[in-house]
């Protein structure tokens, strides 16, 4: 009898346990796809991005598309809807341009990442100290600048930065790991080069870099990422604006996800370790959001 008992209590238990589930599983279901918008070859967007990304996912129940775009196709997605956020807004100056354009029909939620920073970067053992150095010694740096992609907004600068500095350098565009891997071949190698850079980055924690001094402000001062959404997510997934407008980081967080990456960890197990590091904070994001 102890035993009949015993078996009916384990599969009242089961049948409440597969119950739970089909009801969230249900729940989950009938929420919408988040689609964010990141820069592929910005390691900080990339963090940033698969971090929320996975937040959204576990704590907040919303599945989520990350949709790798040029800067340019990210804003115009955000804007018409493709897209429903990004979290890579650099303003005001790197995405100036595009806030312009489209500052009307988008939102922007806050800075979730304070203290950035665009400019050109050299090896810090260099004697160039300013932008307008490079001129004189521009045979060291085999008369280029290695860019990334050109649709980027310190692409747009540095061309400015050329004109206002009268420099006879050509800016070269490639990609953002394009752009690391030559500056890798140049560190190992011990000789001169000069990168359109950018902070938050990895490569200040992997190598000895300065930014170049910028008197004419051509690339502006400090700036700050901001996340950006579609205003129609408010009514989509009112949790997730909620979530964002909370989300932040703190000085020196992001370094660690980004470090992860570049060592060989796929985004996604990277923020799952942060995550996982670092409930506290996630629970101060997500707090009023569940």
């Amino acid at each position: 009898m102890k035993g009949f008992k015993k078996q009916l209590l384990c599969s009242a238990l089961g049948a409440a346990l597969v119950a739970t589930m089909t009801t969230v599983t249900a729940a989950e279901a009938n929420k919408p796809t988040i689609k964010i918008g990141y820069v592929e070859g910005w390691d900080d967007s990339v963090a940033t991005s698969n971090v929320v990304a996975r937040v959204i996912e576990r704590r907040l129940g919303y599945p989520v598309q990350l949709v790798p775009v040029a800067a340019g196709v990210m804003w115009q997605g955000v804007a018409r809807g493709d897209l429903d956020a990004t979290l890579s807004a650099w303003l005001p100056v790197t995405h100036g341009a595009y806030w312009e354009q489209f500052k009307g029909k988008v939102t922007d939620l806050g800075t979730n990442f304070p203290d950035a920073k665009i400019g050109l970067v050299v090896p810090a053992t260099l004697p160039e100290k300013s932008v307008a150095d490079l001129e004189a010694h521009k045979a060291d740096f085999n008369g280029r600048i290695v860019g990334i992609d050109a649709g980027a907004g310190v692409m747009k600068r540095t061309d400015d930065a050329i004109k206002a500095y009268n420099l006879s350098l050509t800016l070269m565009p490639s990609s953002g790991s394009a752009m690391t891997a030559e500056l890798a071949r140049q560190m190992k190698a011990d000789k001169p080069i000069v990168v359109t850079g950018w902070a938050p980055h990895w490569m200040f924690g992997k190598w000895k870099l300065k930014f170049l001094d910028d008197p004419k402000k051509v690339f502006g001062g400090a700036e700050h990422v901001d996340s950006v959404v579609n205003p129609q997510l408010e009514t989509k997934a009112p949790l997730v604006v909620a979530f964002l407008k909370k989300f932040q980081w703190k000085p020196g967080e992001i370094d660690s996800v980004m470090l992860a990456t570049e060592n060989g960890s796929k985004p996604t197990a990277a923020a799952d370790a942060w995550i996982s590091a670092h409930g506290d904070r996630v629970d101060s994001w997500v707090a009023g959001a569940q």
